[in-house]
């Protein structure tokens, strides 16, 4: 069973902290839905000054919101579209100090002001997107962005193909 124990000591630490919670809690695990939920709810227990985190999934087309942690949020992004739908199509992590500064920005919820957006491709083949707003500008910064992506690399290994959400 999981024990909700905020890390302590030098970021660094902290991040392998968490990763090494992520790696025990999808371990054996099949379902996509349960290792997203889980893993939206322990970034959501463990990052500070966050208003949303979660996934929207690839579906062949576009992107479809998956496990979040926050408020409701928008359903369909469209690729190329918004923080999201455009970090999905270059497939690449965008880490946007100001969305309000962004081209065709998607505002789900009105109190975000940063957002960071990491893709997830396992075997070439693009899955979705991790998506973290804050209220805060300038929220996320380098060591955010590498954590967040090990974050990411870590969790598609328990992703399996073909994406089943049962």
């Amino acid at each position: 069973m999981f024990q909700a124990e905020q890390p302590t000591g030098p970021r660094e630490e902290q991040q392998r902290a968490v990763l090494s919670q992520l790696q025990a809690l999808i371990a054996g695990e099949r379902s996509a839905a349960a290792n997203l939920a889980n893993a939206s709810a322990l970034l959501h227990f463990f990052l500070r000054d966050i208003n949303w985190v979660g996934f929207y999934l690839f579906d062949g087309r576009e992107l479809v919101l998956g496990p979040f942690q926050g408020l409701p949020a928008c359903i369909r992004i469209p690729l190329g579209k918004g923080v999201c739908g455009t970090s999905a199509e270059r497939r690449e992590t965008l880490r946007i100090e100001d969305v309000h500064a962004f081209p065709g920005h998607i505002a789900c919820d009105a109190a975000s002001n940063s957002e960071i957006v990491v893709p997830i491709v396992k075997d070439g083949e693009l899955l979705g997107v991790l998506d973290i707003d804050s209220p805060l500008k300038g929220r996320f910064d380098e060591q955010d962005q590498a954590f967040l992506e090990r974050f990411v690399d870590v969790l598609k290994e328990g992703l399996v193909l073909p994406l089943s959400l049962v």
